[in-house]
């Protein structure tokens, strides 16, 4: 239960850090430098979120070191975002999965998938002190 309260917290923090600065890059970033680089701007922000909010959600949370919870963790936390980006996301955008998949930057898509991979993987880099 430990595991996916801290999992729930963990996506919550970075989504609402992600939806704050998506606004942002959306409404006055895009318009001024291009999709592109709008998020490729946004990415080292997002990793120092992923970053803090993995540290502060496992000491918070006092969640155990084992490989085991701190990947549940990530897991669930990646779940979580996967399906909401897959369900209201697209449907706010009104964008099919192929229409999306389609639509992404051979340079910005990469460096989100790999995002992704960081986010699950995040609570179990970070040290315990």
């Amino acid at each position: 239960m430990q595991i996916l309260k801290a999992g729930a917290l963990y996506f919550a923090l970075v989504f609402g850090a992600g939806f704050v600065l998506g606004t942002i890059r959306v409404l006055w970033i895009v318009p001024q430098l291009g999709l592109r680089m709008a998020e490729l701007m946004e990415a080292p922000f997002m990793l120092i979120v992923t970053i803090a909010s993995s540290r502060w959600v496992v000491r918070r949370l006092a969640l155990p070191s084992e490989a085991y919870s701190r990947l549940g963790m990530g897991v669930i936390a990646l779940s979580l975002l996967l399906t909401l980006e897959c369900t209201l996301v697209l449907w706010l955008r009104g964008l099919s999965m192929s229409e999306y998949f389609a639509n992404q930057d051979p340079v910005s898509g990469t460096v989100y998938y790999v995002m992704l991979g960081v986010f699950a993987v995040m609570p179990l880099l970070v040290a315990r002190r």
